[in-house]
C-alpha cells in the first residue's frame, strides 16, 4: 500500500488529528497547521502533500495551488468552498470535493433557534433581567414577540439544509415557501412547501426569511437595501449561510430604520469582524439599542457540535482516501483538467 502525506493548514480543533489519523490509516502521515495565512505554510510542505483537507478558514488561492506539486485532491471539511479557487484547482487536475453530509441538522436547529429567540422574546427578557432583575421581570418587554402557527416561513435554497429548516417550521405550524432556481421542479412537492419562482415574492409574503443559499456572483450581497424594503416592517430576517449574501451595512440600517424588524446572523462578510466593521462597533459598547433586542449575533457556531466537528474530520478524510486509494470521487464541486484526475496511485 502506497504512503500518503495529508495537510490541513487550517485545523479547527485542538488534538493532534486524533479523528483523522484514525480515520485515514497508518499509511499517512500528516502536517497540521492552523494558520489564516496561506504565506505562513512552508513551500516544501504544500509541494509534498498529495491531499489537502481544509476548513475556512485559510483562503486557498491560484498562488497556494500554484505549489502543490503532488496533491491530487482538495477536500473541504464542510460545505462551502467559496474560499477555494475551483478554476485555479480544476486547471491543476485537481479535484475539489466538499463534505455536505454533517452538520445538516445543527443548522436547521441554529435557524430556528434564532428565530425562537426573537419570537419568543428568549433574547429581549435575558437582557432585560440582566439589567434589572426586578424591573425586567416583565412579560411585555419583547418587541418581536408573535405566534408561529399560521406565519410565513420564507426559506431561501431548498437543498439539504434548506430543508431541514422548511421541516421544522412545518412542525410550528407555519406556511413554508421557498426559493431556489437551481433544484428541480418538484423538490418542493416533496418537501410539502409551496415554490415562489421570483425571491421578491417570497420576501413580500414571509414573516420571516432564512437563508440557506450558497455564496455566489448572482447571491453575493444578494439581500440589499433594495430587497429589505421589499419585506414586511414584522418581518425577520435569518442567515447561517454565508455573510456576504447579505449588504451588513444595509441590514443594519434597515433595523435601525423600522423597515424589518429583527434579524439572526450567524455569519459575516469578515470573519470574525473588523474592530471597524459597524457590526462590530454596534456589539463593541453593549450600548446600541438594536443589539440583543432586534439584533442578534453568534460566532459562526450554527454548525457547531461536538458531534458534527467529529463528522466534519472523519467524512473529509474519508473522501480524500477514497481517492487516493481507490480513485473513487464524492461530492465534487469542480470539473477538474485530466493531468493530475486519475484517482488512485
Amino acid at each position: 500500500m502506497s504512503r500518503f502525506r495529508l495537510l490541513t493548514p487550517d485545523a479547527q480543533y485542538p488534538d493532534d488529528a486524533q479523528i483523522e489519523r484514525r480515520t485515514s490509516g497508518d499509511q499517512v502521515d500528516w502536517n497540521i497547521y492552523r494558520e489564516r495565512t496561506p504565506e505562513n505554510i512552508p513551500a516544501d510542505v504544500l509541494g509534498k502533500c498529495d491531499a489537502m483537507v481544509v476548513w475556512h478558514e485559510m483562503p486557498v488561492t491560484r498562488a497556494v495551488i500554484a505549489k502543490l506539486d503532488r496533491c491530487r485532491i482538495i477536500v473541504r471539511a464542510g460545505v462551502g468552498f467559496d474560499h477555494i479557487d475551483l478554476d485555479a484547482a480544476a486547471e491543476a487536475g485537481i479535484p475539489v470535493c466538499n463534505t455536505p453530509d454533517y452538520g445538516t441538522s445543527e443548522v436547521a436547529d441554529h435557524a430556528i433557534a434564532l428565530m425562537l429567540t426573537m419570537r419568543r422574546g428568549i433574547g429581549s427578557y435575558h437582557r432585560n433581567l440582566m439589567d434589572s432583575p426586578r424591573g425586567g421581570f416583565d412579560h411585555a418587554r419583547a418587541p418581536l414577540l408573535a405566534r408561529l402557527r399560521g406565519k410565513t416561513f420564507g426559506v431561501v435554497g431548498l437543498g439539504r439544509i434548506g430543508i431541514a429548516a422548511a421541516l421544522r417550521a412545518k412542525a410550528f405550524g407555519m406556511r413554508v415557501l421557498a426559493y431556489d432556481p437551481l433544484v428541480s421542479r418538484g423538490t418542493e412537492i416533496a418537501a410539502g412547501v409551496d415554490r415562489c419562482d421570483r425571491i421578491e415574492d417570497l420576501l413580500a409574503q414571509s414573516d420571516v426569511v432564512s437563508l440557506h443559499c450558497p455564496l455566489t456572483a448572482e447571491s453575493h450581497k444578494m439581500i440589499n437595501a433594495e430587497r429589505l424594503a421589499m419585506m414586511q416592517p414584522h418581518a425577520i430576517l435569518i442567515n447561517t449561510a454565508r455573510g456576504a449574501i447579505i449588504d451588513i451595512d444595509a441590514l443594519l440600517d434597515a433595523l435601525r430604520n423600522g423597515t424589518i424588524a429583527g434579524a439572526g446572523i450567524d455569519v459575516l462578510p469578515v470573519e470574525p469582524p473588523a474592530p471597524e466593521d459597524a457590526i462590530a462597533l454596534a456589539y463593541a459598547n453593549g450600548k446600541d439599542p438594536i443589539v440583543g433586542e432586534r439584533l442578534f449575533l453568534t460566532p459562526h457556531a450554527a454548525w457547531s457540535s461536538p458531534e458534527s466537528v467529529a463528522d466534519a474530520r472523519r467524512l473529509s478524510v474519508e473522501t480524500a482516501m477514497q481517492y487516493l486509494r481507490a480513485g473513487t470521487l464524492r461530492n465534487l464541486v469542480n470539473a477538474p483538467a485530466q493531468k493530475r484526475f486519475s484517482g488512485a496511485a
